[in-house]
C-alpha cells in the first residue's frame, strides 16, 4: 500500500505559479497511475490531471489547460504539478491519488478511479 503526501501548497497572487509536489512512499511509484484533483468550498472533488505510469501520456483538465502541468519522477517516487499564471478560481485544495489501474480510459478522470489519497495541500490564489 502507498502513502502520498502532498507539499508546495500556500498563498499567491493571480498571475503566479507554484509547483506542488507528491512525495510516495511504502510502494514503487512506478506500478501506479497518478492523478490531481481539486476542492474548493462548497464544490465537488474535481479533476486537474493524470498521468501515466510510464510518464507516456497525460491528461489535463480543460481549466487548466496549457497553465498546469503534471509531471512525475519514478526515481525519486514524486509526482508534480506545476501551476502557472494562476487565478482565483484555481483556489481549492489539492489532492494527488494514485491507481494501481491503467489510464487508458476516461475513467481515469473521475475520483473512483484511485484507491489512494493524500490529505491535501491548500492553494489560495488571491486577485
Amino acid at each position: 500500500q502507498v502513502q502520498l503526501v502532498e507539499s508546495g501548497g500556500g498563498l499567491v497572487q493571480a498571475g503566479g505559479s507554484l509547483r506542488l509536489s507528491c512525495a510516495a512512499s511504502g510502494r514503487t511509484l512506478s506500478v501506479y497511475t497518478m492523478g490531481w484533483f481539486r476542492q474548493a468550498p462548497g464544490k465537488e472533488r474535481e479533476f486537474v490531471a493524470a498521468i501515466s505510469k510510464s510518464s507516456g501520456s497525460t491528461r489535463h483538465a480543460d481549466v487548466v489547460k496549457g497553465r498546469f502541468t503534471i509531471s512525475r519522477d519514478n526515481a525519486k517516487n514524486t509526482v508534480y504539478l506545476q501551476m502557472n499564471d494562476l487565478k482565483p478560481e484555481d483556489t481549492a485544495v489539492y489532492y494527488c491519488a494514485a491507481s494501481t489501474r491503467y489510464s487508458g480510459s476516461t475513467m481515469v478522470l473521475t475520483t473512483s478511479f484511485y484507491a489512494y489519497w493524500g490529505q491535501g495541500t491548500q492553494v489560495t490564489v488571491s486577485s
